[in-house]
């Protein structure tokens, strides 16, 4: 059956003419075993063509395979399904009174799929989704199961993996004892004499918003466990209405604020899962950079701000904890995030794009495996030192290339 497949965003149109959706392992095993090419799609919240397969080649949603959410109490784990998303897992984690450390601003995104492209949430002390996986579930090419977990050499290289290795059909993660979160928002945060690591340390989770149309920060979210210190906030002053990150867009879909306590997974994203975001008139770009470098990159954007304001609809800055996987963005150090929610127009925003890449050069900037960028393929590997690593981990497990697409290729190569 033939049907036209885009992403969340509508921004590609993938070659494929069909989503297969295999009902069963023994199906998906068959399916990959058969395919000389296969992409997983998960939630389709990438905004580039990571998860296209190329003409020919197979696009693959886990959507309608069984989705065990299996909780361990006593082990504090939980084995869940590759077509998962945070919500759900959330939902049944909690009811047996267990978390886990973080989420993303968006609980709808695919647990598979966020972690093999190193997606976050924030907190100085909190590293990325992947950061609580304990082991991970493959289907390889010749559709065989394959589990690799912490105590595999290879771990390092097969959580945030961006798909090249193989089908993700199981996850299992670490769960911490159930919390509870208050969220609270401040409003005009100066740019001028910020101190960023302090400002970053402020609660559990930090995020700072602006649309760069003035120097500075529009709005400070601070989420802070309850059973955490309360601690001061004393460069910027209490919003006095319930915000939403972008300016004028209406709040109502925004989880509680006013210091509101409430269970972690209601606090911890930005958006109630009760909301379902629909396809979205929007673009993103994220990068990530060497903390200590947070002011000389926000200065940076401040010099360049007539050119982003005028397709950015919000900019995000949040911190991420230093983490071990081989191909994260946070590999080997602790990192800021710069996040971009651009209009949806292509055109317009890539050559902002360039200019804002251009703009970070020196910092080490790492863009997020699933947003738009247009940095070339030898400037990634120079970024990742632990690629060659890499690079044999996906040719041992899939000599023949079956996951591997154009996006990919590039970067996979062999330096020359």
């Amino acid at each position: 059956m033939s049907e036209t497949v885009t992403n969340w965003a509508g921004n590609i149109t993938y070659a494929a003419k069909e989503l297969h959706r295999p009902h069963s392992l023994d199906a998906l095993r068959a399916l990959v075993a058969g395919s000389a090419r296969v992409r997983v799609l998960g939630s389709g919240h990438s905004f580039n063509e990571i998860a296209e397969p190329g003409a020919g080649g197979v696009l693959l949603s886990l959507a309608e395979l069984p989705a065990p959410v299996d909780v361990d109490t006593a082990a504090r784990t939980v084995r869940v399904g590759g077509g998962v998303r945070y919500a759900e897992l959330a939902r049944v984690v909690h009811a047996h009174g267990l978390a886990l450390p973080n989420m993303a601003s968006l609980p709808h995104i695919s647990v598979a799929g966020s972690v093999a492209t190193g997606t976050h949430g924030s907190g100085v002390a909190n590293g990325s989704l992947a950061a609580p996986v304990r082991e991970v579930e493959l289907v390889t090419a010749d559709g065989s199961t394959l589990r690799i977990g912490r105590e595999d050499a290879r771990f390092g290289g097969a959580v945030t993996s961006l798909g090249a290795l193989g089908v993700v059909t199981a996850l299992t993660l670490d769960l911490e004892p159930a919390f509870e979160v208050e969220q609270h928002v401040f409003t005009e945060l100066p740019l001028e004499r910020l101190e960023f690591e302090t400002v970053a340390r402020a609660a559990y989770s930090v995020s700072l918003f602006t649309d760069w149309r003035a120097p500075g920060f529009g709005q400070v979210w601070l989420k802070r466990r309850t059973d955490q210190p309360l601690p001061g906030f004393p460069w910027a002053r209490p919003a006095t209405e319930k915000m939403h990150p972008v300016p004028g867009m209406p709040a109502v879909n925004c989880t509680e604020q006013f210091g509101v306590p409430g269970p972690w997974h209601e606090r911890l994203p930005h958006f109630r899962a009760e909301f379902t975001p629909s396809s979205g008139a929007e673009l993103q770009s994220e990068y990530l950079l060497p903390r200590p470098y947070a002011l000389d990159a926000l200065r940076a954007l401040d010099a360049i701000r007539t050119t982003l304001a005028p397709v950015l609809q919000i900019c995000e800055v949040r911190t991420v904890a230093a983490d071990e996987q081989w191909l994260s963005p946070s590999y080997g150090r602790e990192t800021v995030a710069l996040h971009f929610t651009w209009v949806a127009d292509t055109a317009a925003v890539l050559p902002v794009v360039r200019r804002l890449e251009e703009a970070l050069e020196g910092l080490d900037a790492r863009p997020h495996w699933g947003k738009v960028f247009t940095m070339p393929a030898e400037t990634l590997r120079e970024r990742y030192p632990r690629l060659a690593d890499f690079r044999e981990l996906a040719r041992s497990l899939d000599p023949g290339g079956t996951f591997t697409n154009a996006f990919l290729r590039d970067f996979l190569q062999p330096l020359s």
